[in-house]
């Protein structure tokens, strides 16, 4: 990440903070952690494995983590002074908090695990501390991407389709879904992506009429149709795509319906640009597809991509907040049928005042 965009954010943060009156924060969550600091250390699922920043209202903010990291820490956090707890991330946190003279300290209450709460409670009563639960303040500041983070997510997208057009070409009858699926995730890695931003849904016939399928042994037999929702991690951005297609000749109920979505994907698309709410933008994609005559999708039309591949904003009924530029955004709507199989055609794009940039390119119709 460019020190620039690093130091922007972070000041950021802190007038954030000196507006809410409010000493210093405390980061958790993973993707907040990396936007901000561009420490990359997994979590393995223990939330004090691999750090904390601690970020105060005024001067030089912490990252706190343990010696399996200290290394790493100093070397992508350069901005960041790295503490290393022995003893645990508490007493080092108790004791920064003592030197800097914080009384109000505030922590991510979307992401802070009950138990590690309940720790952090004691001690900031034992010291005096004032807690102060903050929902979705960094995530408020991804929504929005500045030009370094839309050049990576271009690069990202693009990569993802390189990746999907390689494996593509080698799919054929016989071959599972599962092995699809490793072959898709092997193949981002081999050409230079961290790996997968979610696990890849490959699935064929009337297993595709699970939105969120997991691959299995099942085999792709000529005129099955085929969906594949995949994305990559590149230098920490996320992209998410997915394509639907039939192994062999479609029949024309196949054409039908994918035009169905396409026309609806197409419409989504058409909605989104700055000012618009969520809602309106999956309103009109999902009429388009009650008006040809299908029963619409259950799930939202799509979600904001960024550090996370499921982040703000959301394309739902309940996507209350206006879209802005510089927002990055799915739009996938989806058809499925439990006795037949499911469509879903998703390309991401950029909000802009006037109307969007689509990220992808238009290979929604393969086959067709």
């Amino acid at each position: 990440m460019s020190r620039n965009a690093e130091l922007e954010r972070l000041t950021r943060v802190q007038q954030v903070l000196r507006r809410k009156r409010l000493d210093a924060l405390l980061v958790s969550q993973p993707d907040n952690r990396r936007y901000l600091s561009g420490y990359t250390a997994p979590d393995h699922g223990i939330q004090e494995s691999a750090g904390f920043l601690l970020i105060p209202a005024e001067g030089m903010p912490h990252l706190l983590t343990d010696s399996r990291f200290t290394l790493q820490a100093e070397a992508e956090s350069p901005l960041f002074q790295v503490d290393t707890y022995a003893k645990g991330m508490l007493q080092l946190l108790e004791k920064l908090c003592k030197k800097s003279g914080v009384r109000t300290l505030a922590f991510e209450s979307d992401y802070f695990l009950h138990s590690s709460f309940l720790r952090l409670a004691a001690m900031a009563e034992k010291r005096g501390l004032t807690l102060q639960a903050e929902s979705g303040l960094i995530e408020k500041m991804r929504a929005i991407k500045d030009e370094h983070e839309l050049r990576l997510l271009r690069q990202s997208t693009q990569l993802n389709e390189k990746v999907f057009q390689s494996v593509y070409n080698t799919i054929e009858p016989g071959m599972t879904e599962r092995e699809i699926a490793l072959a898709l995730e092997l193949t981002m890695r081999e050409m230079g992506a961290e790996g997968p931003s979610f696990d890849t849904i490959v699935a064929f016939g009337t297993n595709a009429a699970r939105p969120h399928a997991v691959p299995t042994d099942r085999e792709l037999q000529a005129g099955d149709l085929v969906l594949i929702d995949m994305g990559l991690v590149y230098q920490g951005y996320c992209s998410d795509m997915t394509r639907t297609f039939v192994a062999g000749k479609p029949d024309q109920t196949y054409i039908d319906r994918h035009r169905a979505v396409r026309k609806a994907m197409l419409a989504g698309i058409g909605a989104v640009r700055a000012g618009v709410t969520g809602a309106e933008v999956d309103r009109i994609a999902r009429q388009t597809l009650i008006d040809a005559g299908y029963e619409a999708f259950g799930h939202g039309l799509g979600h904001g991509v960024g550090v996370a591949v499921h982040e703000e904003p959301r394309l739902s009924p309940r996507g209350t907040k206006q879209l802005q530029a510089g927002m990055v955004v799915t739009v996938e709507p989806g058809l499925y049928l439990a006795d037949w199989g499911g469509i879903r055609l998703e390309n991401m794009v950029i909000v802009g005042e006037d109307g969007c940039e689509v990220l992808n390119q238009d290979t929604t119709g393969l086959d067709l």
